[in-house]
């Protein structure tokens, strides 16, 4: 609450902007929806940009699960990225450097009863070093190329628009990236490095090599490789633009993985070698003035397990983001999402034999679905509150596989809010 306490105050000093400040025109955007990308990037103008982020999560659940509570998640982001074309002269060239320090509770985990959070923001708790890597820009920047001690998550299988929602089924990631894989995530990172070249302006390939970490909750500042057990390798081929260069932009990207490492499969023995195969898209596909970045994007996720024997066998997601809703309100945000987790086989006969063990009968259910609907209002430059609904229908097992009876479908009340400090801090000096 002491963080919490500081971040309002500074809020209450820096959120008035300048009244002299001038109306910018829209900025391309890598995504349809222009919405605040979850970690900062360096400004090209700046020799130093700060970073300096409060995030909050807060969740009840009125109805269902296993029983009725209340959870408030929290991430405060420190760093810098260091442009050495403007320090040393290396054109191209940036060090990046994060720490976040998570703490709260998580309403899944303590009160619905299930495995995936409505908090996405939950995990990785305590202080870590997120990231410190070096990325090159190469071929007048149609190479980009970092390495360094980085999240595989935050470059593969993700996109802005995933964060619009509060769910941890959405964001920042599909959950089945990390049910069937060791899939490095941020904040707790691993050494790792990937390369993203721009065939065109709009074709894309990207391939990316990463140490796994088989003991992420002791990943924050240590350094060394003992727990990793092989390396993952995941690579995505697409079709991608911008605001720059199509006036609907959109995303279609086919991608996949392999995960040579150790895990123990859902009948607890350990193997090696896992697979999946994914495709994803976004598209802008109503844009009513082309003076404006207004406009409805339907976006999707489908994925599937190739190989190994893993917790989820498929994947789906659908959703839709209205970006500008009322009148002077072009950068809030309506959304939508619903997806399924589908449950392997395996997964659902070890956990219905855990059942009848403990003297259970009931069937375990084969999948959980859960959706949201958000609305996301942009208070100011840098200050975002997006309160949010949502539905988790058969809450997994995973957590508990000893569980006598299935968990009731649990309504979820949420409020979402970050403030970007070092961008108010700037605007008001």
């Amino acid at each position: 609450m002491t963080v919490l306490a500081a971040v309002l105050g500074v809020v209450l000093l820096a959120a008035r902007p300048p009244a002299s400040a001038p109306t910018a025109a829209p900025e391309a955007s890598a995504s349809p929806v222009p919405v605040l990308p979850p970690i900062p990037t360096a400004s090209p103008e700046n020799a130093l940009t700060p970073i300096f982020t409060y995030t909050g999560e807060a969740a009840a659940n009125p109805s269902g699960g296993v029983r009725q509570g209340t959870a408030y998640a929290d991430q405060l982001l420190l760093g810098f990225d260091f442009n050495l074309a403007r320090l040393i002269g290396v054109a191209g060239g940036t060090i990046h450097f994060d720490v976040t320090h998570r703490a709260g509770n998580d309403l899944a985990t303590d009160d619905i009863g299930n495995n995936t959070s409505v908090q996405e923001i939950y995990g990785g708790q305590g202080w870590h070093l997120a990231i410190i890597s070096y990325e090159q820009l190469l071929f007048h920047d149609k190479l980009d190329v970092e390495a360094g001690r980085i999240p595989a998550n935050v470059s593969f299988a993700h996109s802005a628009i995933y964060c619009v929602f509060q769910t941890n089924s959405a964001c920042a990631n599909p959950p089945f990236v990390f049910t069937n894989s060791n899939f490095t995530y941020y904040p707790a990172s691993g050494w790792g490095v990937h390369a993203k070249a721009l065939l065109t302006d709009r074709i894309f390939l990207h391939v990316g090599a990463y140490a796994s970490n088989t003991d992420p909750a002791n990943a924050g500042f240590n350094f060394n490789m003992s727990h990793t057990t092989g390396p993952i390798v995941p690579a995505e081929a697409g079709y991608s633009t911008t605001f720059a260069n199509d006036t609907h932009p959109r995303n279609y990207v086919i991608g996949g993985w392999y995960d040579d490492s150790i895990y123990t499969n859902p009948s607890g023995v350990v193997e090696r070698g896992r697979s999946a195969l994914y495709v994803r898209f976004d598209q802008l596909i109503t844009r009513p003035s082309l003076a404006s970045q207004r406009g409805l994007t339907l976006f999707g996720v489908a994925m599937s397990n190739l190989s190994g024997n893993v917790v989820e066998s498929d994947y789906e997601e659908i959703g839709l983001v209205q970006t500008g809703t009322f009148a002077r309100r072009d950068h809030d945000t309506l959304g939508f999402v619903i997806n399924d987790q589908h449950f392997t086989k395996d997964t659902l006969a070890a956990l219905q034999a855990a059942r009848l063990a403990a003297g259970g009968t009931a069937t375990v259910p084969s999948r959980e679905t859960m959706m949201e609907l958000a609305y996301g209002i942009q208070v100011s430059h840098g200050i975002q509150i997006s309160p949010n609904l949502q539905y988790v229908v058969d809450p997994d097992q995973l957590n508990d596989s000893a569980r006598v009876r299935n968990v009731k479908n649990a309504f979820v009340v949420g409020l979402h809010f970050s403030v970007d400090i070092a961008s108010l801090l700037a605007r008001h000096h």
